[in-house]
């Protein structure tokens, strides 16, 4: 993204973070426009604790983060009288890092015959009361990739409930009873039915743009049990009776090579060229076409956008002419290719098979991340911060740099690597704090010769640690030495410094967001 800073019309200083503001001093109320900002200042004491300070370094290092992951539809089907519709593909639930490897403390060694993880979830929908009929329990179990899994297989919501729009509510219990937290997935869209009519961009809720999650599934004869999602285990794609997977649903380009192709926005369309890409792993499946299905046959001459849950079938581009072709298939856990024929009595229709034909629903995903080794307290780690952009304002001696995200609240502080920064809390949705002066982060040069990225965090007061997966970097400012300076440097250093001078502009502070 472009660089936020100071005015870089304005003459630069002599120097670039010559010194540390002196912590005791209170901060102005005001933004770097001048106006007042609603809220106030969480001073951080004159030397913040050091102990706190290396545990903060030793997260960073040792990347001892837990991360809860939860997957799950865009939409879901209501369920009609005594017919249950079990959301489909189930949510998941994954955890990951290995803070959650934590041994027993001596004297509560696990009991006989006691393994797996030191967690358990329970899943439901938010606004439920919460009994057994309305609530699944989660038994995760470890995946090869060392992530816990459990999925919530039947979770369904009732015609009783008139809602167009509900979130899924989990709760993780660690063992022994206490309560680790009560995380929320994002809005989940009612729907009664797929729509079998043609579907209108007015409607956007229901289309599927390029570059949004969608998961594959196939399922013969309405039967739940012969449900299979497309997935990937091992580095192939599979079909899985009992774990989906995610993919980005790119929009090809059809002059470019197979792996050379630029995303393309829009809707997707029927007869488009796609390509599927695995969230997790990377791995992509060959460009294909998608057509529209109706009573076992791929139409193709249908050119209308996709909808949530329509059943659709993937082309292999280069085939003959007519309703020849080949198909994306699945054969028990396997993913193969199908040769389709031409319909007999209508033109522009191919015949398939029962396992070449999917359904396409859109997906989304919700990561919290957080480490309870510093933690004083046995406080729930909810809610999570979770940061969604920065913002930066001023530059020289006071920068500020605003969070914009959810779930904060007055006891977080902002961490720059190790370094406290002076927090104001805004809102849910908004922090600021004081960037930290370069200096405290040990350089000895009294000129910034290098950028330096140090990652911003979250801490609560007790000591909960939030990583987060945005960094800051300081960038060198080129002005002119003031007299009485250090000798000269090389004229190698000299050249280095104006070709970063070239690079950035004259403002003290870039942002750069890493993810």
């Amino acid at each position: 993204m472009d660089p936020v800073g100071a005015d870089p019309s304005a003459p630069p200083g002599p120097l670039t973070h010559l010194s540390l503001p002196d912590s005791s001093e209170a901060r102005p109320q005001s933004g770097a426009d001048g106006r007042s900002l609603p809220g106030s200042w969480t001073r951080s004491s004159s030397e913040p604790s050091a102990v706190l300070r290396e545990g903060v370094r030793r997260c960073l290092q040792q990347q001892c983060e837990q991360t809860v992951w939860i997957l799950h539809a865009k939409v879901a089907q209501k369920s009609y009288g005594n017919e249950k519709r079990f959301f489909c593909p189930p949510p998941c639930v994954y955890l990951a890092g290995p803070g959650w490897r934590v041994k027993p403390v001596p004297g509560q060694a696990h009991q006989a015959g006691q393994t797996g993880p030191l967690v358990c979830g329970y899943m439901g929908l938010d606004g439920a009361s919460g009994s057994a009929a309305e609530t699944q329990k989660l038994n995760f179990e470890e995946q090869p990739d060392s992530r816990e899994f459990s999925c919530a297989k039947t979770l369904y919501i009732s015609d009783a409930d008139k809602r167009k729009h509900f979130r899924l509510v989990l709760r993780l219990m660690l063992r022994g009873g206490r309560e680790l937290g009560t995380f929320h997935s994002r809005l989940i869209k009612v729907i009664s039915k797929p729509s079998q009519k043609k579907q209108s961009l007015k409607n956007t809720d229901l289309c599927i743009s390029s570059g949004s999650k969608v998961s594959l599934f196939n399922r013969l004869r309405s039967q739940t049990v012969s449900t299979r999602y497309l997935s990937v285990e091992d580095g192939d794609f599979v079909a899985s009776a009992r774990q989906w997977a995610a993919f980005t649903l790119h929009l090809a380009d059809e002059q470019c090579s197979q792996g050379d192709f630029p995303p393309r926005e829009g809707y997707v369309r029927y007869g488009s060229l796609v390509q599927l890409v695995c969230t997790v792993t990377g791995i992509t499946l060959p460009p294909m076409i998608i057509r529209k299905v109706a009573k076992q046959c791929a139409l193709l001459d249908v050119d209308e956008p996709i909808s949530q849950l329509h059943k659709c079938a993937f082309q292999f581009p280069g085939g003959p002419p007519g309703g020849g072709g080949t198909y994306l298939c699945l054969a028990t856990e396997k993913v193969v290719q199908f040769q389709a024929s031409p319909c007999p009595n209508e033109a522009n229709r191919a015949l398939l098979n029962d396992n070449s034909c999917w359904t396409i629903i859109g997906t989304e995903s919700v990561e919290f991340s957080f480490s309870t080794s510093l933690a004083c307290s046995r406080e729930p780690v909810t809610p999570v911060p979770l940061i969604s952009t920065l913002e930066l304002s001023g530059g020289g001696d006071v920068a500020t740099l605003e969070l914009h995200g959810e779930n904060f609240h007055a006891g977080l502080k902002v961490w720059f690597g190790d370094v406290e920064a002076e927090t104001m809390y805004r809102s849910p949705r908004s922090l600021v704090c004081v960037v930290p002066d370069v200096a405290v982060f040990g350089s000895d040069w009294r000129w910034l010769r290098t950028p330096i990225t140090v990652p911003v965090s979250l801490v609560r007061t007790d000591g909960l640690f939030y990583p987060s997966a945005f960094s800051f970097t300081y960038t060198p400012e080129y002005s002119a030495r003031p007299p009485g300076a250090l000798a000269a440097p090389a004229a190698d250093a000299d050249a280095l410094l104006e070709s970063i001078h070239h690079e950035f502009t004259r403002t003290n502070f870039h942002l750069f967001i890493q993810t």
